[in-house]
């Protein structure tokens, strides 16, 4: 098979992800459904020759030895993509990721004000969170890319692999690759703090020893940016105290009381237009009532509550916050926001006029939204996503210009 020539395809149909295997025809995912590209299937001598393509010869030994590998290539007038290639059934399969080439600022995502102030944060520890395919690496590009032409700072990032390039323009950015620049993100992060940094991007929080050095730096003065693969603020405040073994506990809620700057949690919903996806995002900001519930392992879990109330202050805001805003500027369809909210139930009432439980969440949006507490114009009933559901038979036809959608 000629891989550019499915590059191409993949570009064209806007595709995020690219995925071949042995016996199968390509498949672009576009918008977060799978298609099928109209190519022959790959056998395994072409799929061998793809990998033997892109690979070096270190990476050739490294895959022979492991099965499996992570990095990044660039074509020339195309595009970046991120990498794994993997075994399966005994023949190579891989998944390839878009990066785009250009960097998308904070507003080309759509994402919140406050995004763009937390990147100019004077030190502390910024987690961008959300399940795999979320968006966390561009935001945290974008932060990148905002602090770069505005402010003269040493950037260094440690990334698996690198993916969005950033050169000099205001700020001196260095971008180190786990398995070519560094062994692991625990050992980059290390040694970065003897580099004379001011801002530090670790593309991923793994293990106890890459939480505690992050949480090191940021009380040594530093901002410090990273992911985790968590869904919501409590969860994420969740999985950090778990790293540490139970004794550990209370001292790691005061550090995380003292240095967390915020936490941005991410989702992405299909546009109503059909032209990609946007991001919801839940956003809780460090603030002395905030700092009080991660010190309690009873508050922790109510945290909710005090974001919900921090959105005309502090800019905080939870996810059912963002999908109504997203829903009355008319991004996303009433059916993707009751899909994608926290508390469907609670929303449904929302767009009916009825009150729910959780009023302050609701007037928080209407504050900041100016409206009254009434039923969206055009709002019909909605059920909760499953309730009486009924699904096409067939999948629809794709939209022009794209493959047609994998069985």
């Amino acid at each position: 098979m000629n891989i550019r020539t499915v590059l191409d395809k993949m570009i064209a149909a806007r595709a995020s992800d690219l995925h071949l295997k042995t016996g199968s025809a390509p498949v672009v995912r576009v918008d977060g459904v799978l298609y099928t590209l109209d190519e022959p299937p790959p056998n395994a001598a072409e799929l061998r020759e793809v990998v033997n393509q892109l690979l070096n010869e270190d990476q050739r030994q490294y895959f022979t030895t492991h099965s499996e590998i992570d990095f990044a290539f660039g074509v020339a007038g195309l595009a970046r993509f991120r990498v794994n290639i993997f075994m399966q059934r005994g023949t190579p399969a891989l998944a390839l990721r878009h990066v785009p080439v250009d960097v998308p600022t904070i507003e080309d995502l759509n994402l919140p004000p406050i995004i763009r102030e937390l990147a100019f944060a004077p030190r502390g520890l910024i987690l961008v969170t959300g399940r795999t395919g979320s968006g966390k690496s561009t935001t945290l590009a974008a932060m990148i890319d905002a602090i770069n032409k505005v402010t003269s700072r040493n950037v260094i990032t440690v990334e698996d692999p690198i993916e969005f390039l950033h050169r000099d323009q205001m700020s001196y950015v260095h971008q180190r690759e786990v398995g070519l620049d560094t062994m692991s993100f625990k050992d980059g992060l290390r040694y970065v703090l003897r580099q004379d940094p001011d801002i530090i991007l670790v593309g991923e929080i793994r293990d106890l020893e890459t939480m505690s050095t992050a949480l090191m730096a940021a009380d040594t003065g530093h901002l410090v940016m990273s992911t985790l693969h968590t869904t919501d603020v409590v969860q994420t405040l969740q999985r950090i105290v778990s790293f540490y073994p139970p004794h550990q506990h209370e001292e790691v809620r005061l550090s995380v009381a003292s240095n967390l700057r915020a936490v941005v949690c991410q989702r992405l919903i299909p546009r109503k237009d059909g032209a990609g996806r946007v991001p919801a995002v839940e956003i809780m900001v460090n603030t002395p009532t905030i700092r009080e519930y991660i010190l309690s392992p009873d508050k922790t879990l109510l945290v909710g509550g005090v974001v919900a109330d921090g959105t005309n202050q502090y800019g905080m805001q939870t996810f059912d916050q963002s999908v109504m805003h997203l829903l009355r500027d008319g991004l996303i369809s009433e059916e993707e926001a009751l899909r994608n909210c926290t508390n469907p139930n609670e929303f449904a009432l929302k767009l009916k006029g009825i009150s729910a439980t959780s009023d302050r969440l609701w007037q928080a949006v209407d504050a900041a939204s100016g409206v009254e507490n009434e039923a969206l114009p055009g709002a019909s009933r909605p059920q909760p996503p499953g309730a009486g559901t009924v699904r096409p038979a067939r999948a629809p036809a794709p939209p022009p210009g794209r493959p047609r959608r994998a069985a």
